[in-house]
C-alpha cells in the first residue's frame, strides 16, 4: 500500500518566489474598499529609499517610471480632467520627469513595459505639471494616494521629502 501511495502522488513542490524588494501596490479613488464604483486606480511598485538619495533614484530632468519594476499603470474608469486636461477612460502607463518646483506627469499609451527603458514620447497621450511641495516627515517607500471629496480630488506622489500634486476632476 505504501508503494501505491508513493507512486500515486506527484512529489512536485511549487516554487514561490520571495517577496519583492519593491512590492506592488494599488491606490484608488474613492479609496474606501466598500465603494466598488471607482473613478481611478493606479498599480505601481513601491521602491524604498534605503539610505539612498531621491535625486539618484529619480534624476531631475529624466523620464522616470514612477515607481519600481514595471512602469506604473493608471486606469480611469470614466473621462476625467487630469491636471487641467481632459483624458478619456482607459489604462495608461504613468511616467514622470522630476523637477525642482514641478514634475511633468505623463500619461502614455504603451502597456506592459518594464521601467522607462523603452519609453517613447510619441506614445504620450498628455503631459501635465504637478506642483512640488515638501513633506516634514520622510516618506521611505514611494507612495501614491488620492484624497478629496466627491468628484474633485488630488493624486499625490510622495517619496523622501517630496510630494507631487496633480488635481483630478471627474
Amino acid at each position: 500500500m505504501a508503494v501505491a501511495i508513493a507512486f500515486s502522488t506527484t512529489g512536485q513542490a511549487q516554487k514561490f518566489s520571495d517577496l519583492d524588494k519593491s512590492p506592488m501596490d494599488a491606490s484608488s479613488f474613492p479609496s474606501s474598499y466598500k465603494i466598488s464604483d471607482k473613478i481611478v486606480k493606479v498599480v505601481y511598485g513601491r521602491p524604498q529609499l534605503n539610505n539612498r538619495n531621491l535625486a539618484t533614484l529619480a534624476p531631475m530632468g529624466k523620464v522616470y517610471r514612477t515607481g519600481a519594476n514595471e512602469a506604473s499603470e493608471i486606469t480611469f474608469y470614466k473621462e476625467v480632467t487630469f491636471g487641467g486636461k481632459k483624458v478619456a477612460a482607459g489604462t495608461y502607463s504613468l511616467f514622470t520627469i522630476p523637477g525642482e518646483k514641478e514634475w511633468t506627469v505623463i500619461l502614455n499609451k504603451a502597456h506592459n513595459v518594464w521601467g522607462a527603458y523603452t519609453y517613447n514620447e510619441s506614445d504620450d497621450v498628455l503631459r501635465v505639471k504637478g506642483a512640488v511641495s515638501k513633506s516634514d516627515k520622510t516618506i521611505e517607500a514611494f507612495s501614491i494616494v488620492f484624497e478629496g471629496e466627491g468628484t474633485e480630488f488630488n493624486m499625490y506622489l510622495g517619496w523622501g521629502n517630496t510630494v507631487v500634486t496633480v488635481p483630478i476632476k471627474a
